[in-house]
């Protein structure tokens, strides 16, 4: 694939899930801050504002504060650069796992704004049934997820296909002299 398309795809995918994480974080802030979950579904989906000092699933958040800095910023910015290098650099990305990688890094870089601008990562969405429930989570980390699956299954669709034919070489036929 072309580098321009490439481009263009990731760029699209970076703005739009960008744009609209941020932009619900912010009504979330607004709206669900210091009020009650909102319940949907039988409690299946619930709206309720955290602020996620750590990782994924509040992982690291108990840690020092340098230690969280130079763990969830400066280590999280060198891979997503990592990643943006590499998806910019293989020439045998398709347009699915572009889509992938593409996702993985706006919501990456979304959660990186939040930490970065506010200390806090803003989540607000959880599900589940009964006591099993998901930690609350974002648009980003929903992004983070389906990104990943979709990386998963542009490499399973791409070993299932068959390798491509080598160009014959010019001038051999398959006709042989007699």
């Amino acid at each position: 694939m072309r580098i321009a398309n490439k481009l263009y795809i990731l760029l699209v995918m970076l703005v739009t899930c960008i744009g609209c994480d941020q932009a619900t974080k912010r009504l979330a802030q607004v709206t669900l801050k210091g009020a009650e979950p909102i319940i949907y579904l039988n409690n299946f989906f619930r709206l309720e504002y955290a602020e996620n000092p750590g990782a994924f699933l509040g992982m690291g958040g108990s840690l020092p504060d340098w230690q969280r800095w130079a763990l969830l910023t400066v280590a999280s910015s060198v891979i997503l650069v990592l990643l943006t290098v590499f998806v910019c650099m293989r020439k045998d990305l398709r347009a699915l796992d572009i889509v992938g990688y593409a996702l993985i890094l706006a919501g990456g870089i979304s959660n990186m704004i939040d930490r970065v601008l506010a200390g806090v990562v803003v989540d607000f969405m959880n599900m589940g049934l009964g006591s099993l429930r998901t930690g609350i989570f974002n648009v980003a980390d929903v992004a983070i997820m389906a990104g990943l699956f979709t990386v998963v299954a542009a490499h399973l669709t791409a070993a299932n296909e068959p390798a491509p034919k080598a160009p014959e070489a010019a001038g051999a036929s398959d006709d042989k002299a007699a």
